[in-house]
């Protein structure tokens, strides 16, 4: 199936109750406190990154979230980078059903030490809430300083597990550095991973030998693995893992990595944030199948 063939179905699915569709397999647990969390989250970077005034755009934006916690989700994640992304969430957010379930996540993300408490205090006022449940030192800038803003902010409780985030497959060597210097106040690794890009697989290792969430960033290669694999029919496969979309397979590909907590895809449309949360239902694949799915995602890009 095709992704501009799922209007329909998603509209369908939409309208259901949730009981109505495919069970949803029990949450992920963040190892050091064992909270519960749904193994697809939703990304903001560029998606809703949106001018704020414009009714259009926000109702689109208000869909996909419609969809994203009707279908089970919770993790969010964002950053000042994103240009009005916090702001649009900020609006957006206040009533929305199944918002409650909202794990909130940002970033601070600025070369000052200085300028981090400031920042995060913004990031607080755009989203509308009191405490943060996840803040990320972005792309490890100025880490070390941000860690122990960040280290304060949790003890003051506003907020309650801190990461560290790379993207790009860049600057692995220095995040290996820093899980050995801060792994023990850490809670998240957010880093890229996908079935084009595998070079995170030891730090993902790693993290989790030290009881740290992965959070997996750019699960779909900034959108291009999808494009590819568009032209190709889905596998026999696919049934066995009740899937009917390339993102589902995709997501439960990187999902069965046994390090990985949360994938966040981004999108600006309902109808692919439900394909993307079809992977929260039916089986992961075993270690026989994540190997003949790899194979079989090989071969598609190949063809």
């Amino acid at each position: 199936m095709q992704r501009r063939d799922w209007l329909a179905a998603a509209a369908a699915l939409a309208a259901m109750p949730l009981g109505a569709t495919a069970e949803l397999r029990p949450a992920r647990t963040m190892p050091r406190s064992g909270e519960a969390l749904p193994g697809v989250g939703l990304g903001t970077w560029l998606t809703f990154h949106v001018d704020p005034d414009d009714a259009g755009v926000m109702a689109a934006r208000r869909a996909v979230l419609e969809a994203f916690f009707g279908a089970g989700g919770a993790l969010i994640d964002s950053s000042p980078m994103y240009d009005t992304a916090e702001q649009v969430l900020g609006r957006l957010l206040p009533g929305l059903p199944g918002a409650r379930r909202l794990y909130s996540a940002t970033k601070v993300w600025t070369p000052f030490e200085a300028a981090g408490p400031g920042q995060l205090e913004r990031s607080l006022q755009r989203w509308g809430l009191p405490r943060f449940d996840l803040l990320q030192v972005h792309n490890l800038l100025a880490w070390r300083g941000h860690m122990r803003t960040l280290t304060d902010w949790k003890a003051r409780g506003l907020v309650r597990h801190l990461g560290v985030t790379t993207s790009h497959g860049n600057k692995h060597d220095e995040m290996r550095d820093v899980l050995e210097a801060e792994g023990r106040r850490l809670d998240v690794l957010q880093i890229t991973y996908n079935p084009v890009d595998r070079r995170a697989e030891p730090l993902m290792q790693r993290a989790a030998d030290l009881g740290l969430a992965v959070i997996v960033n750019r699960p779909f290669d900034g959108g291009d693995l999808l494009r590819r694999l568009a032209r190709v029919p889905l596998p026999p496969l696919a049934a066995e893992l009740q899937c009917t979309s390339w993102a589902a397979l995709v997501l439960k590909w990187e999902l069965s990595h046994p390090a990985v907590t949360v994938a966040i895809p981004a999108t600006r449309r309902a109808d692919h944030c439900l394909q993307n949360m079809e992977a929260l239902r039916g089986p992961l694949p075993d270690l026989r199948a994540r190997a003949a799915l790899g194979a079989e995602i090989e071969r598609a890009l190949g063809a």
